[in-house]
């Protein structure tokens, strides 16, 4: 076979487990493998600083996996559907395949492109993201699932269990088509000034990497996972979330692989059956993307409407102190700080953090999921708008309003010592633990660390008071 298939890439930058390159290879034919950034079509988001940093190295990492099998990677940018059907022309390609996605904006790109480019070329989608696809699980009434627990119980029975394709032992590149660009061309990276430092620091990408994360996972730290996860001064968690976003791994091969791992000592059954609950939470919130495309705008519980937020000019300087991490709370400053340095922030100081923002300051959790969006490398557009809708009280399965995070409890409970905190504010290194996460009580108050912005017990009163104005309407 002469004509070339076109596999385009997009959330699953690796060549194991990933159905639509090897269904390309499996034609017998030359690949043409082409990645589109496309920040033009309507309704796609666009990613964010730290994501498109570490989108930048992802695609190094994967166009270097694809030489070393023979294949190669052209990168593009530029509206997709337009992109798309100049390249099946100018190749004369006899299919076009790729993974499905999930967002309602993308979903109308894909079958826009499938609809133009059908009677040319064949077009198939599979499944590369995801343990089980959002139509196959529904409640008994056909409808989705709006609380966790049923939901989950419910995938396990629509789980695909067979084992995750290996990668293509060797690819067969097509001869470029049109003009791809340069790494460097797509402006990923930042120029200046260079915040990504502590990013560089922090994270190797790639489908490799992916695999070594996971390993060292299931080896060292899935025998604690489920006593020391809620811990931020412990390594205890799989650091896979930025892989899983980008699709350098498969949750069928963290799946399998946490299945092997269980298989090999039956005494990790509990804690694997933990860790692979927050992967599900991972499905459930794809499944109510897919289900309520507008998720990550609109209140999930529309009584949320008439919720009384302050308007973001009124509360500018106490949002621009809560992203600088200068709120006076140093559970909530640490966290902040290192979601700014590293593009990543412990799932425990996420809820207490995005907690603060809504219930002490009365900030719209839009604002929240915007700068999580822009300063996460792991920014997922289903997990970032269900978690923060969970945490406001309005979300699908959602914490109550009401249930409102004291940050210096949080902090003395899941880092009794400080460290987390010293680690990330160093004005507050020399503090005794006994003040570490209230160091306005402390003799003598580090004199570069802010007092609180807001009274907790303040805070608290005028949140529920908000509430119950919302329960009267």
């Amino acid at each position: 076979m002469t004509e070339p298939a076109i596999v385009w890439f997009r959330e699953d930058l690796r060549l194991a487990d990933n159905p639509a390159l090897t269904a390309a290879c499996a034609r017998g034919g030359p690949v043409l493998c082409v990645y589109i950034l496309d920040e033009e079509s309507e309704g796609v988001r666009a990613p964010g600083g730290a994501a498109r940093w570490y989108l930048h190295h992802a695609l190094a990492a994967l166009s270097a996996s694809l030489a070393r099998s023979g294949g190669r990677l052209d990168l593009y940018r530029g509206p997709a559907e337009t992109v798309l059907r100049d390249l099946v022309a100018r190749s004369g390609a006899g299919a076009l395949y790729w993974n499905r996605r999930y967002g309602g904006a993308e979903i109308a790109l894909d079958a826009r492109i499938k609809t133009a480019c059908d009677g040319v070329c064949e077009v198939r989608s599979f499944n590369g993201k995801l343990l089980a696809e959002p139509w196959t699980v529904l409640n008994r009434s056909g409808a989705p699932f709006r609380v966790f627990t049923p939901f989950w119980r419910a995938a396990q029975d629509r789980i695909d269990h067979a084992p995750p394709l290996p990668a293509p032992a060797r690819l067969v590149a097509a001869a470029p088509a049109g003009a791809p660009c340069a790494l460097g061309a797509l402006g990923l990276e930042p120029t200046g000034p260079d915040w990504a430092g502590g990013l560089r620091a922090t994270w190797r990408a790639g489908e490799a990497a992916a695999r070594e994360r996971l390993a060292a996972f299931l080896d060292e730290r899935l025998a604690r996972y489920a006593a020391e996860r809620d811990l931020p001064h412990v390594e205890a968690t799989s650091r896979l979330s930025p892989s899983l976003a980008f699709g350098e791994i498969s949750p069928r091969q963290i799946r399998a692989a946490v299945a092997h791992a269980v298989d090999a000592q039956p005494a990790l059954a509990r804690a694997a059956d933990k860790f692979m609950s927050e992967v599900g939470w991972r499905e459930f919130s794809w499944s109510l993307l897919f289900h309520f495309p507008d998720l990550p705008a609109v209140n999930f519980d529309r009584r949320f409407d008439a919720f009384p937020w302050r308007a973001e000019d009124e509360a500018a300087r106490d949002i621009a102190a809560w992203t600088a991490g200068r709120t006076g709370y140093p559970l909530v400053d640490a966290g902040m700080r290192e979601l700014w340095a590293t593009g990543y922030m412990h799932n425990r100081v996420r809820m207490v953090a995005a907690s603060f923002l809504i219930k002490h300051l009365l900030v719209d959790w839009r604002v929240g999921e915007r700068w999580f969006w822009d300063t996460l490398c792991d920014a997922d557009a289903a997990n970032n708008a269900a978690s923060w809708q969970w945490v406001a009280g309005c979300g699908a399965d959602a914490a109550p309003y009401f249930r409102i995070f004291n940050p210096v409890l949080q902090g003395e409970k899941f880092d009794p010592d400080g460290a987390y905190v010293r680690r990330w504010l160093p004005e507050l290194a020399a503090t005794p633990a006994k003040f570490v996460h209230k160091p306005w009580t402390a003799p003598q108050r580090p004199a570069d660390y802010p007092a609180p912005i807001v009274d907790h017990d303040f805070a608290r009163r005028r949140a529920l008071a908000a509430f119950e104005r919302l329960r009267a309407v």
